[in-house]
């Protein structure tokens, strides 16, 4: 270990800073309370050991200022006028040993003993926790599934380092949850987690959002407003449904990542801050910025780790483990059950709607479910059982009596299929030949579950 000896009484720590290293420890010797504290101002010590009464400064000031600048840093109190006072004094002040002298040098190597004992307990409990930290950090990506072993080797991977990583899937497919996995995995796990659904603002106060304004920045700027950027310093910012970030702001954000700092709204002074950013997209930024929807040059600074989410239906075998987290969570400790054909169906159905809508379907279930606590098939699987009836439709039936929305619904629909197969399925050729954006022609492709 490396130890600090303060003592002014030079024979004593000549002789114990010769038995010292002599057990191989490496020590720097001080002759008084000032080259003491002269010395701790440098690397740290592991051990501090000490005399009470030294010219300068005290032991128990000392004691004070280790314990307030490195608490990890155990001292040793050595002196030749004890008192049961001063000892107690000491020891509430975070002493580790009160030693009288005269004392024997092996009665400090026995007191080194068992400090190096306590701190090797120390990094075995600090290294338990970082692994009970992590284990509970993934445990809310739930899947044994091949493609989500992927996603969370990826996830352990790249939480590692600061790096920006970009998240792609289909909406409910757990983006926010993996960008929470990311942050608590990472050496950023103390600090602030911060999300914004950029598709949940109105564009205009996006940017005030992100950034905060000066009082004064605008008609009903009253106080000054730190935004989630300032407020996720030394922590990691998650931007959900990027590709919804208007081009204005995305150039402000790209003088973020690049220069680390932004200005409030209204405001001229440059504010510097410590942050991650993980993003999230339903769509594809390359292609959107190909169409210059989204800026190329802050797609490739997002896109340093990408991380991409298989869709629910792509995950084989995870839905009986979901639907088993989504009972415990939403059960209220009872025991609720799924007879098995009902959980052959709920894995045999593609849920469009992803993880998402599966739990919504759970969690209803609960709430319907009878004293026998065995959760409905109708109700499970009621949004498959609606898209089927929708399906078997008959235009001589009384069900062909809908709204004009519908039918207008039905026939972009069959419009889109019809302008897809003239073009092979590239998606580019059909957005314009439908005189729409590409981003647009992939959210209807969504809604109306076209492939």
């Amino acid at each position: 270990m490396r130890i600090l000896l303060a003592d002014d009484e030079r024979t004593i720590a000549i002789t114990l800073r010769d038995c010292l290293e002599k057990a191989g420890h490496a020590v720097v010797l001080a002759r008084d309370g000032t080259e003491a504290t002269a010395a701790l101002a440098g690397p740290p010590f592991d051990v501090v050991i000490t005399d009470i009464r030294m010219p300068g400064v005290s032991g128990i000031e000392i004691l004070e200022l280790v314990k307030r600048t490195r608490p990890e840093t155990e001292v040793v109190i050595v002196t030749g006028y004890g008192t049961i006072e001063s000892a107690v004094d000491a020891t509430k002040k975070g002493a580790f040993e009160y030693i009288l002298k005269p004392f024997d040098d092996d009665q400090i190597l026995v007191t080194l003993r068992k400090i190096e004992e306590l701190r090797r307990l120390r990094q075995e409990n600090a290294e338990l926790r970082r692994s009970l930290h992590r284990e509970k950090a993934l445990e809310a990506i739930i899947g044994k599934s091949e493609s989500m072993v992927r996603v969370i080797e990826r996830v352990r991977a790249v939480a590692e380092n600061d790096a920006n990583v970009l998240i792609t899937g289909e909406s409910g497919t757990g983006k926010e949850r993996v960008a929470r996995a990311i942050h608590d995995l990472s050496r950023r796990r103390d600090g602030p987690f911060v999300a914004l659904a950029c598709a949940a603002i109105p564009a205009p106060l996006l940017e005030d959002e992100i950034f905060g304004h000066e009082r004064g920045a605008f008609t009903d700027a009253k106080e000054r407003k730190a935004g989630r950027f300032e407020r996720a310093d030394g922590g990691t910012i998650f931007l959900d449904d990027i590709d919804d970030m208007p081009l204005e702001t995305q150039v402000k954000l790209l003088r973020v990542l690049q220069e680390r700092q932004f200005e409030r709204l209204g405001g001229e002074k440059p504010i510097k801050v410590d942050v991650r950013v993980v993003a999230a997209t339903k769509v594809d930024l390359q292609e959107a910025s190909e169409d210059g929807e989204f800026r190329e040059d802050l797609y490739y600074r997002l896109n340093v780790v990408p991380l991409a989410l298989p869709a629910l239906r792509e995950r084989d075998g995870d839905v009986p483990l979901l639907v088993e987290f989504f009972v415990r969570r939403h059960g209220r400790g009872l025991d609720y059950t799924v007879a098995p054909e009902v959980m052959a169906e709920l894995s045999a159905y593609r849920w469009p709607g992803n993880v998402r809508e599966l739990e919504n379907a759970v969690e209803r279930a609960i709430a319907l479910a009878p004293p026998s606590r065995v959760l409905s098939r109708d109700v499970l699987l009621e949004s498959a059982l609606r898209r089927r009836s929708k399906g078997k439709g008959d235009e001589h039936d009384g069900d062909a009596l809908v709204a004009l929305k519908d039918v207008v619904r039905q026939a972009e629909s069959e419009h889109i299929r019809r302008v897809l197969r003239s073009v092979q399925g590239h998606r580019a050729q059909a957005a314009t030949v439908l005189g729409i954006s590409r981003k647009n022609l992939w959210e209807k492709m969504k809604e109306y579950g076209i492939e």
